[in-house]
């Protein structure tokens, strides 16, 4: 398909640093008379000692009508054979890559239980058009949230889960991502853990909790910060993984407090910093700006 004026792609590259990687990246575009709206990059030396080159590069396909790109391409111009000249180069970098493409709209299914504010915050968000993604369905364990669903016109599934029925709710839910087309999971405070074989079926799997994690674990956690007089209270939004809140991170904020608060308190001033955490991570993820490159992420 010839991209439209309005077209735009985000390309995200992976590589061992080196000299003019910067220079054959944007020469590729620049050949295809492709002109780049907006580039970053970061070269970092990992612990073994080997530099790391990451870079994210958002480009006009308008330009994919021209004859540069006819000259570059053959005639067949479409967004396939960019992929595969692109990908050609990213062999002879030793680059790993990925694109997304701005009017391919993401879509994101959230996950909940009982509490409402990650789940109001991000309907409000997507409604306001500030997160550029669709909401096809919201899942949850129980059926507390449901009017919420309703008030926004989305469809809600409830899956009750027990011990017992662990693996067939979480088959159930997979069919349900599969037939809704889901690019990505968002656990707005899902208070359930995801096992293995559901992360590894699932896309992109993206959760929020306190910033207490590992020191404050279990129930009531804002309780628990209150009992040893904290002074920092914060959220973290990670990738889910097989290894429990081990995920690489995406984005954390914190907030002060004092004696003065209670354990109520805290937990609502908890609550706006998940929420806001969460938020951003997932626009980040949606702007196709994250790099996860092992345990960790970068984000341009």
């Amino acid at each position: 398909m010839i991209a439209t004026s309005s077209s735009k792609a985000t390309f995200l590259i992976t590589a061992s640093d080196q000299p003019g990687l910067v220079a054959r990246l944007a020469g590729f575009f620049a050949e295809l008379g492709l002109n780049i709206v907006d580039a970053s990059n970061h070269s970092s030396v990992e612990l073994s000692g080997t530099p790391r080159f990451y870079m994210r590069i958002e480009v006009d396909l308008d330009g994919l009508t021209r004859p540069a790109a006819h000259a570059r391409l053959g005639e067949s111009v479409s967004r396939r054979s960019l992929e595969e000249a692109f990908g050609r180069l990213a062999h002879e970098l030793g680059a790993t890559w990925s694109v997304r493409y701005a009017d391919s709209i993401a879509k994101v299914a959230l996950l909940v239980t009982r509490e409402a504010t990650c789940l109001y915050d991000l309907l409000l968000r997507q409604q306001s058009g500030e997160l550029p993604c669709e909401i096809p369905l919201i899942v949850s364990n129980h059926s507390t949230l449901e009017r919420v669903a309703e008030s926004f016109r989305i469809p809600f599934f409830v899956l009750p889960i027990t011990a017992d029925t662990k693996r067939a709710q979480e088959e159930r839910l997979l069919e349900l991502l599969r037939r809704h087309h889901i690019d990505l999971v968002v656990l707005a405070r899902y208070m359930q853990v995801l096992t293995d074989s559901l992360i590894g079926s699932a896309p992109p799997v993206i959760n929020i909790h306190h910033g207490f994690l590992p020191a404050f674990q279990g129930a009531k956690p804002y309780h628990q910060a209150y009992a040893r007089g904290v002074k920092i209270i914060g959220a973290t939004a990670h990738y889910a993984t097989a290894e429990l809140d081990q995920g690489p991170i995406i984005e954390q904020d914190v907030a002060r407090v004092d004696h003065r608060m209670g354990p109520d308190e805290m937990a609502r001033v908890g609550r706006d910093v998940e929420r806001v955490v969460l938020a951003r991570a997932v626009l980040a993820h949606l702007e196709h700006r994250v790099i996860v490159d092992g345990p960790r992420t970068i984000i341009l």
